[in-house]
């Protein structure tokens, strides 16, 4: 019957779900945290009211455009680690653009401006790693890893040198006017335009990879190199464009953060939002759908643990053990998959 395949996959999200709860309620018991408290704690700090809820979606925002670069490499066979460098590299590029633009045009030419530059300074590094690895066979893994940190390195020559603001005491750049900002829905809360792009681009990334020729490339290309050949399909090509979108897609999310939130960059500005990224894109099956529901659930774990952590010691530190058990889950079950198909 046709609803069974919908009745599959919401029986399929429900499973993970309960996965999910069990995995949080877990880790606070292996906290030492009473299980009930703390779960009401956290629902608070991510729900209760319009503040929680504009925490979570400004957590949830860069979590999910840098799932969507990390899903859309890792489906050409490229596992792309360098998502925080991107992230990096497209703020920074685009502080640039503003400092170049001080006699900028206001909003909306403006803020697209240095949003593009962001989107292009992600891309320029993401294609670097692809270059390496189509020229010269220089495994995707480590030099994007390795590019994080020269990224880091920029960041912080950056805002203490050529993008440091003429008045400011520490290494930031120059904040930006209020008329380049993304516009906030409330003046209360942290909430902008930046989590609608963020949907926007998911639903944009999902008719990318499964209703275009590009995407069926990509994907093909990822999941079976021999029958990509065998279609002369140019594997090397879709690898590279998949990276440049993921770095595009990473740098579109530094941006978001400069010009939603931050408004100038510092030396802190790298929150390992791209790092953070891979399991949201691992929970989310590598389905830019999927994502979205996957950052949602990791951000409420951040804006709720930032209320739990009034409380207990515990803080973030949740968080990231729970994104751990997460990867390690995800990978443990594609092993077993891989070995029974091979079984069978």
């Amino acid at each position: 019957m046709r609803f069974e395949p919908a009745l599959l996959r919401f029986g399929r999200w429900a499973a993970i779900l309960v996965v999910l709860l069990l995995v949080l309620i877990g880790a606070l018991v292996a906290f030492g945290l009473p299980v009930g408290e703390s779960l009401r704690l956290l629902g608070e700090g991510a729900a209760a009211d319009k503040f929680g809820v504009a925490r979570t979606l400004m957590k949830s925002t860069p979590l999910l455009l840098t799932g969507l670069g990390v899903a859309i490499a890792w489906r050409a066979g490229m596992y792309n680690i360098g998502g925080e460098g991107q992230y990096v590299v497209g703020g920074l590029l685009g502080a640039a653009c503003a400092s170049f633009l001080a006699a900028a045009p206001a909003a909306p030419l403006g803020t697209a401006g240095i949003l593009m530059a962001c989107i292009a300074g992600g891309a320029i590094w993401a294609w670097l790693p692809a270059w390496l690895y189509v020229r010269r066979g220089v495994d995707v893994v480590i030099s994007t890893i390795l590019l994080n940190f020269v990224a880091i390195q920029l960041l912080g020559y950056a805002v203490s040198g050529p993008l440091r603001g003429a008045h400011e005491q520490v290494p930031l750049t120059e904040a930006l006017p209020q008329a380049i900002m993304l516009h906030h829905f409330d003046p209360q809360t942290d909430l902008h335009m930046g989590a609608i792009l963020a949907l926007v681009t998911a639903l944009l990334a999902w008719v990318l990879l499964f209703r275009t020729k590009l995407g069926y490339e990509i994907r093909i290309s990822g999941a079976s190199p021999g029958v990509a050949r065998a279609y002369r399909i140019d594997g090397n090509r879709a690898r590279v464009l998949a990276m440049l979108l993921s770095g595009a897609l990473c740098g579109l999310a530094g941006g978001v953060e400069y010009v939603g939130s931050a408004g100038q960059l510092g030396i802190g500005f790298s929150q390992q939002w791209g790092f953070l990224g891979i399991p949201v894109a691992l929970l989310g099956a590598l389905n830019p759908i999927g994502c979205v529901p996957s950052a949602l659930f990791f951000g409420a774990l951040f804006a709720g643990s930032e209320n739990l952590g009034r409380f207990t010691s515990a803080g973030d530190t949740l968080v990231y053990v729970i994104e751990a058990l997460v990867v390690v889950g995800v990978v443990a079950l594609q092993i077993a998959a891989q070995r029974r198909t091979a079984t069978s």
